[in-house]
């Protein structure tokens, strides 16, 4: 082991613990609820003290998130897509869309989404700041939309309005039914499915008439 090896070895440890802190919350969470879990219970199934805990992460809520950030981010890779003036629009939001679908797809993250909706209903504060966390993560269509309307291919007054009504479409068929049904997540051909349609709807009313292809004769 040389020099380089034994100065990194503080972090390395650091952030195994960190790990082993987030997937047994994970499991703790699923299997007991949101109210039912406490930091004690994380501590003892991650195997490290409750002060270890509380060291990454400030509170339960805080642990909460964190771990439905990290799911969000395991789900997409590379940079989201971003609003193009030369590309046209479908494919834009498909690719958009694409990503949101897939992060639907993951059973860890509809299972915490169970979790959190359930506390939620118990304590609407909490319920709002989960509301809210999630609305950060869904920012990336509403500023897609707020650029293609800027640019004068999209006829929009609320692009924040219009986001939440485009991805109530997809969470109609991709997130509501799995987490409050017990349905099954879509395969690829529902969601390429879902998305298509989506796409089409929301073009449908928002793109300016003279961006639009031109139609083929008949």
């Amino acid at each position: 082991m040389d020099s380089n090896d034994i100065n990194d070895l503080p972090q390395r440890l650091t952030d195994r613990k960190r790990a082993a802190i987030v997937s047994a919350a994970v499991e703790e969470f699923i299997a007991a609820g949101y109210d039912a879990t406490s930091m004690d219970r994380i501590a003892a199934r991650a195997g490290v003290s409750k002060r270890t805990v509380y060291n990454h992460f400030e509170s339960k809520e805080a642990l909460f998130a964190a771990i439905l950030h990290r799911l969000w981010d395991a789900s997409e890779t590379g940079d989201s897509p971003v609003y193009s003036a030369d590309e046209p629009l479908r494919a834009q939001l498909l690719a958009l869309l694409t990503r949101k679908l897939r992060l639907m797809t993951d059973e860890a993250f509809l299972s915490l989404a169970r979790v959190a909706i359930a506390a939620g209903i118990h304590s609407p504060e909490r319920a709002r700041d989960m509301v809210a966390r999630i609305g950060e993560r869904e920012e990336d269509v509403t500023a897609w939309i707020r650029k293609a309307a800027a640019d004068g291919r999209l006829v929009v007054a609320d692009p924040v309005f219009a986001g939440q009504q485009l991805h109530g479409i997809v969470k109609g068929f991709a997130f509501w039914p799995q987490v409050t049904m017990g349905q099954p997540p879509l395969s690829k051909n529902e969601q390429k499915k879902v998305a298509e349609a989506a796409a089409d709807m929301f073009l449908a009313r928002y793109e300016r008439a003279a961006s639009k292809p031109a139609s083929k004769p008949l």
